[in-house]
């Protein structure tokens, strides 16, 4: 059976070519296959006599690597079928080689790997840095964001052209200053080598970009960083710590409560007045409650933000199967419906009512509105609004009556009853009765201000003045859109 053998060819030219590799390429009796010969060995083995073929060619032909690398594969494993083969790739086979990684994966033809020499040594050697203090090494052209980790040093290879050059300093841009400094290193090892630092944002503008081209980011200090979650969870963590802040060291799930529902409604009322930073800042807040609670778990050993984070995320993917399953869906109210029986899956026989699951802490009108929510979906639910307007007037009756009785106790229960049907109402004409009743709240704080202000214009003050001269101003603002 014929074989692949794939040769590295190292990073700098014949004088850094291993012995054995030398011998091996000098002595083929059959062409070499180059993965690409813009190599610096390339010239001194043509000038030894040896003959190569490369796959250049591929690469103008496609414009996808995925797509250009598949058909070097193929081509080579149908070479294999009629002769050995020797292919030769930059570097290292190892390090950055697809084409490598798709020989390996297939079984039909034996492959074998010969060493090389890999650029990283050189590389090392030019930045001065020790990779034991922590290294990441990206594929310039097939790699993510959340990949990057900026606490190491981080090195993008195969940065081949402007464009790709210029797509790493824009996902780059999203995390760093555009000053942040970063070194550019050409042709690592070789006589031509380079070394050139200049700002990030300089990148893809004042060096001529290669093959041999390497892109390093040295560690970015913590300041930089104040985006990231990881950051986040290490203030949190350092507030609780033994030399953090008393007070939050004090915190418990109990202590917090009141905080959790204030910060919800704060964030409700910037999303109200379609404030952006406000929503940024209220975000941040509710966020802080999460990681205080994570942070209180971990500290007793119980959970901690990645069970938090691992279980919103299974959760996710799970009621989500039109998404990430092959389950198909034709409209939301499926989503819906779906999402209902998984849920009732994920808690198995735990609820042993249809109400079980609204919160008993929500604010009265809230828990209303989620109850008859709740009771609606299995049909305990008025068809038609007109039957439910006549059931407010009924309850309206009932109070008036208890107020005529004098009956405080009853009184109480009646207006409760109104209540109550106004939360059904709300949801019949999908409104929610919290925010509704918070818009109007804001309202009314909007236009008695403007009484007060109006007031203290004409010298006078909302305990001085009449009722009709507050009811004109009040009419005013209303007119004013206040």
């Amino acid at each position: 059976m014929y074989k692949v053998e794939v040769v590295g060819l190292g990073a700098g030219d014949m004088d850094q070519l291993p012995l054995g590799i030398y011998k091996k390429l000098i002595s083929a009796s059959n062409p070499i296959f180059m993965r690409t010969m813009d190599h610096p060995v390339v010239h001194g083995l043509q000038q030894e006599g040896v003959r190569l073929e490369s796959f250049d060619t591929i690469y103008e032909s496609e414009d996808q690597f995925t797509s250009v690398y598949e058909r070097i594969v193929d081509i080579i494993l149908h070479k294999a079928n009629e002769q050995n083969v020797i292919y030769a790739v930059p570097g290292h086979p190892m390090l950055a080689e697809k084409t490598v990684q798709l020989l390996l994966e297939q079984q039909k033809v034996p492959v074998n790997i010969i060493g090389g020499k890999s650029y990283l040594d050189d590389l090392y050697t030019a930045l001065k840095i020790d990779p034991i203090d922590g290294l990441q090494f990206l594929d310039a052209t097939s790699f993510d964001r959340s990949q990057i980790n900026y606490q190491n040093h981080l090195i993008f290879c195969q940065v081949y052209d402007q464009f790709t050059a210029s797509e790493v300093k824009l996902t780059l841009l999203e995390d760093l200053p555009a000053d942040y400094p970063i070194t550019i290193v050409e042709a690592a090892g070789s006589k031509t080598q380079e070394v050139i630092t200049l700002p990030l944002e300089e990148l893809d503008r004042m060096v001529e970009i290669s093959n041999l081209t390497s892109v390093y980011i040295p560690p970015v200090p913590d300041h930089l960083l104040h985006h990231s979650f990881q950051q986040l969870r290490h203030v949190i963590r350092l507030l609780r710590g033994p030399d953090g802040c008393p007070w939050d060291r004090k915190q418990t799930h109990e202590s917090l409560r009141e905080y959790a529902i204030e910060e919800v409604y704060e964030l409700i009322d910037a999303i109200d007045h379609q404030d952006d930073e406000g929503i940024v800042e209220e975000l941040g807040d509710v966020l802080l409650q999460v990681m205080l609670h994570s942070q209180i778990g971990e500290d007793g050993g119980y959970f901690n933000i990645d069970d938090v984070v691992r279980s919103i995320t299974d959760k996710m993917i799970h009621r989500h199967p039109h998404v990430f399953r092959d389950t198909n869906v034709q409209s939301v109210e499926e989503v819906i419906s779906n999402w209902e029986q998984l849920k009732k899956q994920e808690k198995g026989d735990k609820r042993t009512s249809i109400l079980d699951g609204v919160a008993k802490h929500l604010p009265s009108l809230a828990r209303s509105y989620q109850l008859q929510k709740k009771a609606a979906k299995v049909g305990f639910n008025w068809d038609d609004e007109n039957d439910i307007w006549e059931k407010l007037n009924e309850e309206v009756q009932e109070f008036n009556e208890m107020v005529e009785a004098a009956n405080k106790l009853e009184m109480e229960k009646e207006f409760g009853d109104v209540l109550f049907v106004l939360a059904n109402l709300s949801r019949y004409y999908k409104i929610n009765p919290e925010v509704a009743l918070n818009r109007t709240n804001e309202k009314f704080i909007s236009r008695f201000s403007f009484i007060e202000q109006q007031l203290a214009i004409q010298n006078s003050s909302a305990q001085d003045a009449t009722l009709e001269e507050m009811d004109e101003l009040w009419n005013q603002a209303k007119e004013k859109g206040e």
